[in-house]
């Protein structure tokens, strides 16, 4: 048996933060501590939106999607980067890498839908305010976060397929946390570029499509709150979309640099780092974000801690 017909027989070691001993307990520190943290932040959220009859809105239906989808898209990536960190397993098989891979690419896809969905759904509410609840009803809330969901895990289907089939003969080491694809196919010892092309094609695609429609909700959004005559009335306007405008920027801020390049290569290094802000830090932020600048959040769960 050649050694390329062996990939599957074998397993692939995860790097993680090559270091001395103190980088690696301080990194396992910040990591379980912002895991938990993103774990408990994001539990809180579904379980306020759940048993808040006053924030049963569409608003909050995406909200509570948003959250669960964090709990997850964290979960497929920190665990093991804390084995790793700890030292007790930095080998996957082949099969394992591959799911978790697409678990987090998926994932991630399916963010960016439903921040669209989000900015959609607060451009319906300040623009149209008179037709907002007859347009904006559960049925089509439903439709757009679940249409999110499926778009976001049939995308990454196409790259999944395509690595399936490659060949390592070279080191199995991953310069990563976890199975990135930048590092990982940079082992394949068989032509890449129908990967590299497809990967890069799909982020254009999902990142061009949802950035334009949370673009052009917000050009409305902005200009339909400048023309408010009150002050007071501006700022109650621009106040319910804050808090989504915010988790918009970070995301995609730490997203557009990974995923849109001609080669994804390069900068390994960089695209580690930058993935730790995406699967590590953004996640723990978001509940923060949406209780902290979201006075009808704050006001909810000022009274649930007040019967507490």
């Amino acid at each position: 048996m050649t050694t390329e017909n062996v990939t599957l027989a074998q397993d692939f070691i995860l790097l993680g933060f090559p270091g001395p001993q103190i980088l690696q307990l301080s990194l396992f520190m910040l990591f379980l501590v912002l895991y938990l943290l993103t774990i408990c932040g994001n539990m809180a959220i579904l379980l306020l939106v759940s048993t808040s009859h006053q924030l049963h809105t569409p608003m909050y239906f995406f909200l509570s999607n948003l959250s669960f989808l964090e709990i997850w898209y964290t979960t497929a990536a920190v665990p093991k980067a804390l084995a790793i960190l700890v030292g007790r397993s930095q080998a996957i098989s082949f099969s394992g890498c591959l799911l978790q891979m697409y678990l987090v690419f998926s994932l991630g896809c399916t963010e960016y839908f439903l921040l669209a969905a989000m900015a959609y759904d607060r451009y319906l509410a300040i623009c149209s305010p008179l037709h907002y609840q007859a347009i904006m009803n559960s049925l089509l809330s439903a439709q757009l976060a679940l249409s999110s969901w499926i778009c976001g895990f049939l995308v990454i289907s196409v790259p999944a397929a395509l690595i399936s089939t490659l060949s390592f003969c070279g080191p199995h080491a991953i310069n990563h946390f976890f199975c990135d694809i930048a590092p990982w196919i940079a082992l394949s010892c068989t032509n890449t570029k129908a990967v590299e092309t497809v990967a890069f094609v799909i982020a254009f695609v999902v990142i061009l499509s949802s950035c334009l429609i949370t673009l052009i909700s917000y050009v409305y959004i902005i200009n339909t709150i400048l023309r408010i005559p009150s002050a007071s009335g501006r700022s109650k306007a621009f106040s319910t979309c804050s808090s989504h405008l915010t988790v918009v920027l970070i995301w995609y801020g730490s997203t557009i640099f990974l995923h849109v390049r001609t080669s994804i290569k390069d900068d390994l290094e960089l695209t580690k780092a930058v993935h730790v802000l995406n699967t590590v830090v953004t996640p723990v932020l978001n509940p923060f974000i949406y209780t902290l600048r979201n006075k009808e959040v704050r006001e909810t769960l000022m009274k649930k801690w007040r019967r507490m």
